[in-house]
């Protein structure tokens, strides 16, 4: 039983970077936006989400204030992402640039800038970039009271996470209700499904895929952030993210873009991910473990083809230019 909790434990823990990037990914997708970029854009908010608190307290020194670092944090690794997903909306929406391609010149892009950053900051500090123990408190300690913390097995199941487990499940569920339920969510949805319909209607769909496209790549940034903050400990690895972004996107397909299903999905797929130190079978490679989740992404794809149902499919326009003198 003890085993099991650990694992759910390690699930959640190791999964929530996953779920901002699947979050924020399927918001620009749902309005018929295919940005492939996450990988770099996790990279960019990574590295100066962890360059605003590093910076921060080295300017103010044990004056440094937890909350205000983890605020930096997130403000900083959610304007990285932003102006990555703003150049990529530039290109596919402005200039109707093919969305693949495009794409996959973010994630070289936001890989390479991430990387030098990062890079950038350890040889100017001549050592690894860190902040210290005290201010890592912020990022990597639960922020309920200990007595909830050290209930038997609700305490470590429900209250013994960070700020960013609670913060992820909230941006879904208000994701959800926003797709599901306001006026603004519908005309978005609309937007991906038949910009020509939309745009008979009087919706302004280059707005909605703007506004979606550029919020949805600081949510997915700030995934990298609290990779670094969190799984990597508060320390620089130029390493470290590679492959986050993509499980991000087949996490994606896996939820059939459901803010929802994200929430336990990112928490399989971080099972998945560390299922190999739980549950080692020495006649299975660890390499074949860690491929576990895109094994399960590929049969969800043959499954969920099987059925045909509509409402497991893509948004109809997903990936295509709008040319509005066509409609």
């Amino acid at each position: 039983m003890n085993g099991i909790l650990k694992l759910i434990v390690a699930a959640i823990f190791n999964g929530t970077p996953l779920l901002y990037g699947t979050v924020g990914e399927v918001l620009t997708e749902k309005s018929g936006n295919l940005n492939l970029g996450v990988e770099g854009m996790m990279y960019m908010g990574g590295a100066l989400g962890l360059g605003a608190a590093f910076y921060y307290e080295k300017a103010v020194g044990a004056a440094a204030s937890g909350p205000v670092a983890v605020a930096l944090a997130i403000l900083f690794a959610f304007l990285a992402g932003a102006a990555g997903a703003l150049i990529f909306s530039f290109l596919t929406v402005s200039l109707r640039a093919n969305q693949n391609v495009t794409g996959l010149a973010l994630t070289i892009f936001g890989t390479g800038v991430g990387q030098f950053l990062g890079e950038y900051m350890r040889v100017r500090e001549q050592g690894y970039v860190a902040v210290s123990n005290s201010l890592k408190a912020a990022f990597q300690l639960s922020p309920f009271p200990r007595f909830l913390q050290d209930l038997p097995v609700l305490g470590q199941l429900l209250f013994g996470y960070n700020i960013f487990v609670y913060l992820g499940i909230a941006i879904a569920l208000v994701m959800a209700w926003f797709l599901g339920r306001t006026r603004a969510g519908l005309q978005l949805r609309a937007v991906g499904e038949s910009p020509a319909t939309a745009d008979a209607a009087g919706i302004n769909v280059t707005r909605y895929k703007y506004l979606a496209t550029v919020i949805g790549g600081g949510i997915s940034a700030i995934g990298g952030m609290v990779y670094i903050m969190t799984v990597a400990g508060a320390v620089w690895n130029h390493e470290g993210l590679s492959g986050e972004g993509w499980l991000a996107v087949a996490l994606v397909i896996f939820c059939l873009w459901t803010p929802l299903r994200a929430l336990w999905g990112s928490a399989l797929f971080g099972g998945l991910m560390v299922l190999y130190l739980y549950l080692p079978l020495s006649f299975i490679p660890g390499q074949l473990y860690k491929i576990l989740p895109y094994v399960v992404t590929v049969v969800v794809l043959v499954a969920v083809s099987l059925r045909q149902k509509r409402e497991n499919q893509p948004p109809e326009s997903l990936g295509s230019a709008y040319f509005r003198e066509e409609r």
